[in-house]
């Protein structure tokens, strides 16, 4: 089943999923995947470990391979121009999210720039595996010591995914850049990775080659990481390079971008300490670490809460603040994140979790869009887990409809909705 929210967000966003960590090996391009006789054939191959037939899958349904072709539209063509670039298809700003844009040194011959995001810029530069890894007895773990990227891993793979999909240091989509006319980016791992055309099973060969990747954990990699990629993001000089004003981008866009009939100062903002008219920080993935911790520890629980506080209400202070909250609080997710990801947590335990978003909500703690957007998503993934999507359909259509378009979206509509999913969840 196709998730109910990011069906809307795939079809919004044209971000992709290359990460700049690219290593030092060639990349030999998507034709020397592309065979017959390796992964180009045009049905799955039961007998073997994998299916062969993942070329196909990316070129046909996958839009990963159409991620080049989005520059060349029309709409890219204004973003350039808006943004003085002579054109998007050769501009690095552009090719380093919708390309496998390694360096010229670094292109095998039949590598080509305009196949988008291709098998290497997710799996690596396949120069010294891409021989080995179908011979018999080669280890996955081989194959990793040969650069291939570890994806099967749920922290790795989100790091990769978090270099486009939320940014880095040296590859971010700027508020300059989404004035310009580029989507607001959003992204939830578990959630992403299921509408994902699949190229793979997890059955029994993949896990005893790869270990199982299993959709909490999923989940849980992937908002702890995104919540520590932009603490560290706060920590970086993106966030004073816009000249006169900051980068708006790293505050919740919503502060601004709402009617002036919609007053949303007061409540649990003034009870945090911040001040009316001031921008915010974004927040929605550490409230989802707020729900983790609150199901662990009720310690961590508070301490969350005053961090994410303190942290707010830097954001309103000076880029001193900001920098010295947000590096204090990487830390202490540091201490907490490899116990988190290594815990393994009941079914009931995730129940918790889940929950525990909904009451954020209720109480007014996600009253922006992007927290909400984020909320509803890991309810729903989190609801895969749990096995009962089919028993609260309806309580999660009723969340979803609150937050289905950000022109209509109302806090106090997705608050009630999140009350009235208490009853349920």
């Amino acid at each position: 089943m196709i998730r109910r929210w990011l069906v809307c967000v795939a079809l919004a966003c044209s971000a992709t999923s290359h990460g700049v960590e690219i290593g030092d090996d060639v990349h030999t391009g998507v034709a020397t995947c592309a065979s017959s006789v390796c992964h180009g054939k045009l049905a799955p191959q039961r007998d073997e470990n994998v299916w062969l037939n993942e070329f196909r899958i990316w070129s046909t349904e996958d839009r990963h391979s159409r991620a080049y072709k989005t520059l060349l539209t029309d709409e890219s063509k204004r973003m350039a121009a808006n943004l003085g670039l002579k054109n998007a298809h050769t501009a690095k700003i552009c090719l380093d999210c919708h390309a496998d844009n390694v360096s010229s040194e670094k292109r095998g011959r039949k590598f080509q720039i305009t196949d988008g995001v291709g098998c290497e810029a997710c799996h690596g530069g396949a120069e010294r595996w891409i021989e080995t890894h179908t011979e018999p007895g080669v280890t996955y773990a081989q194959n990793v010591a040969q650069g291939m990227f570890p994806m099967a891993d749920p922290s790795e793979r989100a790091r990769i995914c978090l270099n486009c999909h939320l940014g880095s240091r040296d590859q971010f989509t700027t508020h300059r850049i989404m004035g310009a006319g580029h989507p607001r980016l959003s992204f939830e791992l578990e959630s992403f990775t299921a509408n994902q055309p699949a190229h793979y099973e997890v059955d029994d060969d993949y896990v005893a080659r790869k270990s199982s990747l299993v959709e909490f954990s999923l989940w849980l990699s992937g908002q702890v990481d995104a919540a520590t990629r932009y603490l560290d993001l706060l920590q970086s000089n993106l966030l004073s390079s816009a000249g006169i004003a900051p980068e708006f981008s790293l505050y919740d866009c919503h502060s601004c971008h709402h009617s002036m009939q919609d007053q949303r100062w007061g409540g649990i903002r003034k009870r945090q300490g911040l001040e009316p008219g001031g921008l915010r920080l974004q927040d929605y993935h550490l409230l989802m670490l707020r729900a983790v911790a609150g199901a662990v520890s009720e310690q961590d629980a508070g301490e969350m809460d005053r961090r994410i506080a303190a942290l707010l209400r830097a954001g309103q202070k000076s880029y001193a603040d900001i920098r010295t909250s947000a590096s204090g609080f990487a830390a202490w997710l540091t201490d907490r994140k490899a116990s988190w990801l290594e815990r393994d947590f009941s079914s009931d335990q995730v129940k918790r979790i889940r929950r525990l978003i909904a009451q954020l909500g209720a109480d007014g703690r996600m009253s922006d869009y992007s927290a909400a957007e984020q909320a509803f998503t890991s309810i729903e993934s989190l609801s895969y887990f749990i096995d009962d999507v089919d028993a609260i359909e309806s309580t999660l259509d009723k969340l979803f409809e609150t937050v289905e378009t950000e022109g209509g979206y109302s806090p106090a509509r997705f608050r009630s909705a999140c009350k009235s999913a208490l009853a349920r969840l």
